[in-house]
């Protein structure tokens, strides 16, 4: 197997644990594996920012603002260091769709970490890209990433066209109007799906509009926390 970031040959290792069962290596050698982040330690329970308090000032903020706090909470896996710029850029935005088969099995660890208990009734629900951003890059990162989760997925959403979040300030994307619509009623839970967890505006406008529309309870599970 060759490494999808750097293109040398994984050469796995064999240990007693993996010698009598079927093993597949991670299409990432360690070398790169070891640049990543994931996030480990103290971290906020609301949206996995990392810091010893409880509940980050970013999420208090939200509970004082509350018509928009929809989320029971999110759970992101890797820090936004330079590695994971570098894979994000390549990945989704200079169309290399390969590169996102690198998030398989940490998606699936961490949907069995955080969500195993909701596994019989969660739906997983991807954010959604406006039909420009969807012909400029060729796929939607976020649906790939809900693809790897072991429930089932559903296209509720929709998404307006509109100016791109990465060129808004944090306050700009806070106040933007919600981009969203919805094609159905939902009555169960749902499990969103995105690649970035930023200020968290995103997420909570999908999730408004979700709870607007008969569904019981929102979590989110994001690839990176920035």
């Amino acid at each position: 197997m060759i490494c999808l970031w750097c293109y040398r040959e994984i050469i796995p290792e064999i240990t007693w644990s993996n010698l009598f069962q079927l093993y597949k290596p991670k299409p990432i050698c360690l070398d790169c594996e070891n640049e990543l982040e994931l996030l480990q330690g103290e971290r906020c329970r609301k949206c996995s920012r990392q810091t010893n308090k409880e509940i980050c000032s970013d999420c208090l903020w939200w509970d004082d603002n509350g018509a928009l706090d929809t989320i029971e909470f999110n759970y992101s896996l890797f820090a936004y260091n330079t590695m994971m710029q570098n894979m994000i850029a390549k990945w989704k935005y200079r169309g290399d769709y390969i590169l996102g088969e690198l998030f398989k099995t940490y998606m699936v660890e961490a949907f069995n970490k955080k969500f195993a208990n909701l596994k019989k009734d969660v739906i997983a629900v991807p954010i959604p890209l406006s039909n420009a951003r969807m012909k400029e890059r060729g796929f939607n990162q976020a649906n790939l990433l809900a693809e790897f989760l072991p429930v089932i997925r559903a296209d509720i959403l929709l998404r307006k066209d509109g100016e791109k979040q990465s060129k808004k300030n944090r306050m700009e994307r806070i106040l933007t109007d919600n981009p969203f619509f919805i094609q159905q009623t939902i009555n169960k839970p749902v499990l969103l799906v995105d690649d970035i967890y930023t200020t968290g505006t995103t997420l909570r406008h999908a999730a408004t509009l979700l709870k607007e529309n008969g569904c019981p309870a929102v979590y989110a599970i994001t690839l990176v926390r920035g």
